[in-house]
């Protein structure tokens, strides 16, 4: 996630003042400060950082290659949002850290199936050309670009530049791409492969809270994906709290349990061999999913969660591990 600010970089804290919010996504008025005071149940060892700060881009992406992943996957907000600024130095950081770039295009104002065509040919055009730029070898050689909370776009719209006899289709243009929704409900497999996506991914690292986040749907998911020529990838995570942004959504907390609640998430993707796995997440830090390391730390009033008894970086190591015995079965 590419939206920290800080005053010393970028004028303001952004994203480390979070607002708390209502259950319809309102916010109610309260926001907290940054500095001590962030929109977290955790708090990052490195403090409050930006995310245009190159040696805080450059640490993340040795992070990043210390867990052992691949792809930086970048939530993107659209041509010349706070997000997109962030890019170059992104890119710039990954190539020397040997790792490659894609994008979660978000609902940025104004989405429609048509701006998500000119969002994926400004990437492209602005950023293609990099040697950093993920360009998959396993389902064709195109990029891949995960589209967040797709199925607010209806198929038949999305079918106009997905479908290869759309009227805007990317088929066979320069912009040809791996184009991955988002599964929520199982209506939204219809969805995804009437709109002409290539795959689809869950996101949430809650087992239970969506029905695609459920691992126990998984296997029939890649059963539907591989007889639908789709690519699965299901998302894991280290556990979920946004109790400090969303204080009346306890019930989805997701315990870490040391490692334990990770792994049990690991193993259920290990059973279905999917081609990709996503990790959610590095660093979003309101919803406590992420492996960044973090500290203990205590305000008035409040203490943060951290990964006590186990080391600040526990969660980078315990990543590496997953999925250096994952790539290892994987190949053989």
């Amino acid at each position: 996630y590419a939206w920290y600010g800080t005053p010393q970089f970028d004028g303001e804290y952004r994203h480390w003042n979070h607002a708390v919010l209502e259950p319809d996504g309102s916010g109610s008025g309260v926001t907290y400060p940054g500095g001590d005071d962030i929109g977290s149940n955790f708090y990052p060892r490195s403090g409050c950082y930006s995310s245009n700060d190159p040696e805080t881009v450059a640490r993340h992406c040795f992070e990043i290659r210390l867990a052992g992943a691949g792809v930086i996957c970048v939530s993107w907000w659209g041509q010349g949002s706070f997000s997109d600024k962030a890019v170059p130095g992104i890119l710039d950081a990954a190539w020397r850290h040997g790792l490659k770039v894609d994008f979660h295009i978000e609902p940025f104002e104004g989405r429609t199936a048509e701006t998500t065509r000119e969002a994926i040919e400004y990437i492209l055009d602005s950023y293609g050309d990099h040697p950093a730029f993920y360009r998959t070898d396993r389902f064709g050689i195109k990029p891949m670009f995960f589209v967040y909370d797709s199925y607010l776009i209806g198929a038949e719209d999305w079918k106009t530049i997905l479908a290869p006899g759309g009227g805007n289709t990317i088929r066979g243009t320069r912009y040809d791409s791996n184009v991955i929704g988002l599964l929520v409900d199982e209506k939204d497999l219809d969805s995804i492969l009437d709109g002409g996506f290539d795959g689809c991914y869950t996101y949430f690292a809650i087992d239970g809270f969506t029905w695609g986040s459920t691992t126990k749907n998984w296997a029939d998911i890649s059963e539907w994906s591989t007889d639908n020529g789709k690519i699965f990838i299901p998302c894991i995570g280290p556990g979920y709290d946004d109790t400090r942004i969303r204080p009346w959504n306890a019930a989805n907390i997701r315990d870490r349990d040391r490692g334990e609640y990770y792994y049990a998430m690991f193993v259920e993707t290990h059973k279905i061999q999917p081609p990709f796995i996503g990790i959610t997440s590095f660093n979003e830090w309101h919803e406590g999913t992420q492996i960044e390391p973090a500290s203990a730390k205590s305000i008035e009033g409040f203490r943060y969660l951290d990964y006590a008894p186990l080391p600040h970086d526990f969660y980078l190591h315990k990543t590496r591990s997953l999925f250096s015995n994952y790539k290892y079965t994987f190949s053989h």
